[in-house]
């Protein structure tokens, strides 16, 4: 490239220099055609500004040819400060090593004006895109983001939201004030003293299904927030969420009951946080109920590293958020995403959990944080109550009895609603068909329902009027339902004495095996017969299976008329564990077993007597006698007082 332009400029090149420039005349006119190159590089205003700084504008204009060769090399090195005057055998040299120096001065000349096109031709290619996203931006200003199948579908919107349907019937028929939740009067006044207090409890409310909890819970809140002395705002909010569907991921990728970070890849819509790498936290259900109350239902069936963590957030008040992309010393966070990640979100909350599990079953850290209030089976009375109430907010009359039949196939009070929002829904329908108005709801319209749903009734009452050899009425539990485990026994007189054989069927349990084994030997204890000498088969009638010892006593009454014939009345339930020293020893579940015995028409019910504090104080319609010894049972039940066989 410098030989070519050298060559345009008619300077010899150097191979050749010592050959034909040997004169002075040559090499001025190697000189005067340096300095043209000089002019044509820098142009020749500023190679004069250029030489006057450089204290070369003299030289350059003398006509010795020694100050001229020194203007041109303080020009091309740039420095003031060469002085020496180089002789005419040192001038060839001298001028060599300016040609060079001009030589890269001109290839970087080059390369920037190359490089410097480049960039003029991507700087108006980026400001023509510019340009044009601009004029997008406006005319979406203008026209809007809307066309013409966006118009259709937000039309067809509009239309939906116009169509509008009655709410539905649970709605309606849903209990508005805590009077209008039937039978739960001593769990509600519970309640609402954990969330009225200036100190509001975490609560955990323990009761069948069907019975008003979530509604109790949620109307609760109200009555609490209308007090001066409440920390709730008048509008604290009710967050409702049921545990069986709460759904994480270990990894915290999504949490939403506490709440998760996602990576900056899965920002969804914020595409400006996906751009820079920025996380961004997502408070969870407990953040939306700060304030307020988290009411969880079934919280027994929460994840167990789940109620683990809500606990931390119970204690902590806040839920902390981590993310291996967050960088603090960015400036690109915005404040919330900041503050979210070093000071957390808030969670102060109530925490009202609901469960149909028996309290043994719940974690117990979780238990020691709660207050425990326990909802109440319902009885037939009160399923009664609902219906009427709930057949009142529908506005339909009920036929005398309808009520009563459906009291009959359930005990929640959900399920009663069910059917007679069913039921109703049927009378309408006909009202439809024989395009008349049916003013009353029949006992007819009911039954029909219950056929179609195929629906049972819940307790089958029997004859409990009579006696009966060898049947007994045991009591069980289940949850927090109550129902009679009907046991019967049958003896004959053994082939060969002492090599009688004792049958129990083995769906009943291990225990209830060791209840029979108890009462042989309390049998032969109290009788002086040895059971060995009858053959005797026990039976929990329907295959029920009896967890725990508190049939011992009813297994006992049943082998005892059975051998004896003595029969034994049907209006009696009996629960009890009984050792083979005859004692009565205490059980659980007494509430519930004697709910169930209620149910099930029986009038009397005996029970250990340690379990008299068990015994609520309002059993009406139904006789509740404590025995201490198997010969309290036995002069209780056939009326008379056996000797005890030493």
């Amino acid at each position: 490239m410098m030989k070519k332009l050298l060559e345009k400029l008619n300077i010899i090149p150097n191979s050749t220099l010592h050959q034909k420039l040997e004169n002075e005349e040559a090499l001025r006119r190697q000189v005067t055609a340096l300095f043209g190159v000089l002019s044509s590089v820098h142009g020749a205003d500023k190679l004069v500004l250029r030489a006057g700084k450089l204290e070369a504008l003299n030289l350059m204009r003398s006509s010795d040819l020694t100050d001229r060769v020194i203007a041109l090399q303080r020009i091309v090195f740039e420095n003031p400060n060469i002085t020496e005057r180089p002789s005419k055998e040192q001038i060839p040299e001298i001028l060599q090593e300016v040609e060079e120096a001009l030589a890269d001065m001109l290839a970087r000349r080059s390369v920037e004006a190359e490089l410097e096109a480049k960039v003029n031709e991507k700087m108006q290619e980026r400001h023509e895109e510019y340009l044009q996203e601009i004029r997008t931006q406006l005319i979406k200003e203008k026209t809007g983001p809307e066309n013409a199948q966006t118009l259709k579908k937000y039309a067809k919107l509009e239309k939906l939201e116009h169509i509008r349907l009655t709410g539905s019937t649970l709605e309606l028929v849903r209990p508005q004030a805590l009077d209008d939740i039937v039978g739960q009067e001593k769990g509600i006044r519970s309640l609402i003293s954990k969330l009225a207090s200036p100190f509001p409890q975490h609560v955990i409310i323990y009761g069948p299904p069907g019975v008003g909890k979530t509604t109790a819970a949620r109307i609760a809140l109200k009555e609490a927030a209308q007090l001066s002395s409440t920390p709730f705002a008048a509008d604290a909010p009710f967050v409702e969420v049921d545990g069986t569907t709460l759904r994480w991921d270990p990894r915290d990728i999504t949490n939403p009951l506490l709440g998760s970070v996602h990576d900056p890849i899965y920002q969804g819509a914020r595409r400006d946080l996906a751009d820079t790498a920025i996380p961004e936290p997502k408070p969870g259900l407990v953040t939306e109920a700060h304030g307020g109350v988290l009411f969880i239902d079934e919280i027994g069936e929460l994840d167990p590293v789940l109620q683990n963590k809500l606990l931390k957030v119970l204690e902590d008040k806040r839920v902390q958020f981590d993310s291996p992309y967050f960088d603090p010393d960015d400036p690109n966070v915005p404040k919330y995403i900041k503050k979210l990640f070093e000071e957390g979100a808030p969670a102060d909350f109530i925490l009202v959990g609901a469960t149909t599990r028996d309290p043994s079953e719940i974690n117990p850290a979780l238990r020691s944080r709660c207050a425990e209030v326990f909802f109440e089976p319902l009885v037939p009375q009160q399923v009664e109550q609902i219906v009427e109430g709930a057949a009142a907010r529908l506005g339909v009359s009920i036929e005398s009895g309808v009520a009563e039949l459906i009291a009959r196939y359930t005990v929640e009070g959900r399920k009663a609603v069910n059917v007679l929002s069913d039921a109703y829904g049927l009378l309408k329908y006909k009202e439809g068909k024989l395009n008349r108005e049916l003013n009353v709801l029949g006992v007819q319209d009911v039954e029909e329902v219950l056929q179609m749903g195929r629906l049972h009734p819940y307790v089958r009452r029997k004859d409990r009027e009579r006696s009966e050899v060898g049947r007994v009425n045991g009591l069980g539990v289940v949850g927090f339902l109550g129902s009679v485990i009907e046991i019967e026994a049958v003896a004959f007189p053994a082939a060969e004495k002492g090599k009688g054989r004792l049958r129990f069927n083995d769906t009943a349990g291990s225990m209830a095996k060791d209840s029979v084994f108890n009462a042989a030997a309390v049998f032969r204890r109290v009788t002086g017969q040895d059971l060995a000498d009858f053959d005797v088969h026990i039976n929990a009638v329907g295959g029920g299976r009896i967890d725990g010892p508190s049939a011992g006593i009813a297994i006992f009454l049943a082998v005892y008329s059975a051998v004896t014939a003595k029969p034994v009345p049907q209006w009696i339930g009996i629960t009890g564990e009984i050792s083979i020293q005859g004692r009565v020893k205490p059980v659980g579940g007494i509430v519930e077993k004697i709910f169930g015995a209620r149910q099930a028409g029986l009038t009397h019910v005996l029970v250990p007597e340690e379990n008299a504090p068990d015994v609520p104080n309002d059993t009406t319609e139904i006789q509740v006698t404590t025995v201490n010894t198997i010969e309290d049972v036995l002069a209780l039940v056939f009326g008379e007082q056996i000797e005890k066989v030493s």
